[in-house]
């Protein structure tokens, strides 16, 4: 366990879990390279960056489950994201275990866990599958789908952190 002030410096110091990963081949490397700028993004504070980490013509399926009793599936064009998240103003941080980088020429696909804080506590965790497209501005996410659990689930699915990782 760490304490809640050791753990809000580990927050703002690590952009993903990549650090954790064993090294990798060069293009699974420059793959990880635009996921954590990805997760940068959503930790600015300038609001515009994840645009610039993001294909505005990709779509978001979010596997929702919350709430056991009523499961849903939303589907959220990345153009209306990224509209709605450059008015946000609170404080994110999304970090994420790289089990699986697939890749065939300019496409590839990340997959594992991750934990999402707002106002650095524990919002939700789930499952990542972040589809990236190789640009001229490197990689890229393009089309993402995730799943949602409250934090009691976080540990069951292997979630990077767990609310039994911070103490007050």
């Amino acid at each position: 366990m760490i304490t809640r002030s050791a753990f809000a410096a580990l927050l703002l110091a690590t952009p993903g879990m990549a650090q954790e990963s064993p090294t990798l081949p060069a293009p699974e490397q420059q793959v990880l390279t635009g996921v954590d700028r990805f997760f940068d993004a959503l930790k600015s504070k300038d609001r515009t960056r994840l645009a610039r980490e993001m294909i505005p013509e990709g779509m978001i399926f979010i596997h929702n489950r919350m709430d056991p009793d009523d499961p849903r599936t939303d589907v959220v064009a990345v153009s209306d994201h990224l509209e709605r998240w450059a008015g946000g103003t609170g404080e994110v941080a999304e970090y994420m275990e790289y089990e699986t980088v697939l890749i065939d020429g300019d496409m590839a696909q990340v997959w594992g866990p991750y934990t999402f804080f707002a106002n650095r506590k524990i919002s939700h965790c789930g499952v990542n599958s972040l589809s990236m497209v190789r640009t001229d501005d490197g990689w890229k996410v393009a089309n993402t789908s995730f799943s949602m659990v409250p934090p009691s689930e976080c540990e069951s699915i292997g979630a990077p952190y767990t609310p039994e990782d911070i103490v007050e």
